[in-house]
């Protein structure tokens, strides 16, 4: 009798883990193929139906599939070298929150991917308040809009309603390092922040007007970005293949 209780116990498992796999969200149809060049134009196209990568490095499917950016992917090297063009249909009622997921399942099975999530310490910066203080007085809470526009050398930040918190996830994707909101400030703001990308060596001309963004937060703002070492939430990649099983 305990036998075949412990033997229903572990169909029962098998059972539920299968059921989860058959639940998790994944593409109508997918196709993944190889892209021998991986070299010239890149890009993605995405609508409600279906979405497109021609010639996109498995980092950045990887950066998509799991919502991170670069400095939060470990695993080989090889993955920015190896690239693929995929074509997919969503199901008529997938939800926006579930694509990265599709694409996360579409790895798993055609490229046998399998990854963990770790916190590690990396150095990136903090957002403060300067010794000045800070400059803005808080505004109505209502819907947020940002916009980022700019060239090579100078950048322009125009905001209603932002949180302190979102600027420091704007200046994570900007800078490509981790930034932490260290303010304690609870409000949202409106704000234009103008600075150079050249921090090193700033042009002359126009950009020469534009100060560093560490400049512009002070002086615009009364914040600075503080260097150290701040938790970074990994995704580390355990296993991954090179070519599809539908390419074998």
């Amino acid at each position: 009798m305990t036998r075949r209780v412990a033997a229903l116990a572990v169909l029962s498992s098998v059972a539920v883990l299968a059921q989860a796999r058959d639940s998790r969200p994944a593409f109508e149809v997918a196709s993944i193929k190889i892209n021998a060049a991986c070299s010239g134009s890149r890009g993605t196209h995405q609508d409600k139906a279906q979405v497109v990568f021609t010639n996109m490095p498995l980092s950045r499917l990887l950066m998509r599939a799991f919502q991170i950016y670069s400095f939060q992917l470990n695993g080989p090297r090889w993955m920015d070298d190896v690239c693929f063009d995929i074509a997919a249909k969503y199901p008529e009622d997938a939800k926006e929150s579930d694509r990265p997921l599709m694409l996360r399942t579409l790895l798993e099975e055609q490229l046998k991917l399998t990854a963990h999530r770790e916190t590690r310490q990396l150095q990136g910066y903090v957002i403060v308040v300067a010794r000045g203080g800070f400059k803005l007085k808080p505004v109505d809470a209502g819907q947020s809009v940002s916009n980022v526009s700019g060239g090579f050398r100078k950048s322009t930040l125009a905001a209603k309603r932002m949180s302190i918190a979102a600027l420091a996830d704007l200046l994570t994707r900007i800078r490509d390092e981790m930034v932490i909101d260290k303010t304690g400030l609870t409000g949202v703001y409106d704000f234009d922040l103008n600075w150079s990308n050249d921090d090193q060596n700033p042009a002359g001309g126009e950009t020469d007007r534009f100060p560093p963004i560490s400049s512009a937060l002070a002086e615009t703002l009364g914040l600075r970005l503080q260097s150290e070492k701040v938790p970074v939430q990994m995704v580390v990649v355990d296993h991954v293949e090179r070519t599809p099983d539908d390419n074998r």
